[in-house]
């Protein structure tokens, strides 16, 4: 009697790679998390002033095209921490900004508890449910567009009613981003966890700045 195996084996060794991935994914995560707020800490204590958009754009987008050329080497990740460590330091002027508030340190503590919160729930909930959400790419991608595009417009147009729909905009997305990106690594899709470090920590950056950007609409500060 024959007993086919093949199958089973398959199975076995995508989920052995998946829950590496995973693994990996979440380690890096963590690790320039912590990088991102010690070069935002050093950015505050030296006073350092923001970069200004235009360099802002430059540096991300040029340090994210380096990690993603680079993502199957050792580069891609010394190119991980350069990108994650620059927008912490564009995050140490925003937040030394808001900390100058009469309420800022509980505005800052809120959104970063927040973010944890939304962060660790969607995340559970795509590790448990293993819901496949791999439908909400092309939404998410256009939306980031439009979110992104709408931003520039109010922000050369000064129009604090669109920055702050903007926001809230981001809010949902990066939501969405954190759901798509945990159920692509569980699925499969995604199988680099350099970008998929990238991903998730763009999505708690972006999730951060915004709650914090609605926190102090909400609380009068802006």
């Amino acid at each position: 009697m024959n007993t086919y195996t093949g199958g089973t084996v398959t199975t076995h060794a995508s989920s052995i790679a998946t829950n590496r991935v995973l693994r990996n994914t979440y380690a890096l995560l963590a690790l320039t998390l912590l990088f991102s707020a010690l070069t935002a800490a050093v950015s505050m204590a030296l006073n350092l002033p923001h970069p200004g958009l235009v360099l802002t754009l430059v540096g991300y987008f040029g340090l994210l095209f380096l990690t993603t050329r680079y993502r199957n080497s050792g580069i891609g990740l010394a190119m991980v921490f350069a990108l994650t460590g620059f927008m912490g330091y564009t995050l140490g002027p925003l937040l030394t900004a808001y900390l100058s508030l009469a309420n800022g340190p509980q505005l800052v503590m809120t959104a970063l508890g927040g973010t944890g919160v939304v962060f660790l729930g969607l995340s559970g909930y795509a590790l448990t449910s293993r819901r496949d959400f791999s439908f909400m790419g092309g939404f998410l991608m256009a939306g980031i567009l439009v979110a992104f595009l709408a931003g520039l417009g109010a922000m050369f147009l000064d129009m604090p009613g669109l920055a702050l729909a903007v926001s809230a905009m981001f809010v949902l997305l990066m939501a969405g981003l954190i759901l798509y990106e945990t159920s692509n690594i569980i699925h499969g899709g995604e199988t680099n966890y350099v970008m998929a470090t990238v991903t998730l920590y763009v999505a708690i950056y972006n999730l951060f700045t915004s709650l914090l950007h609605l926190l102090g609409f909400a609380g009068g500060q802006e």
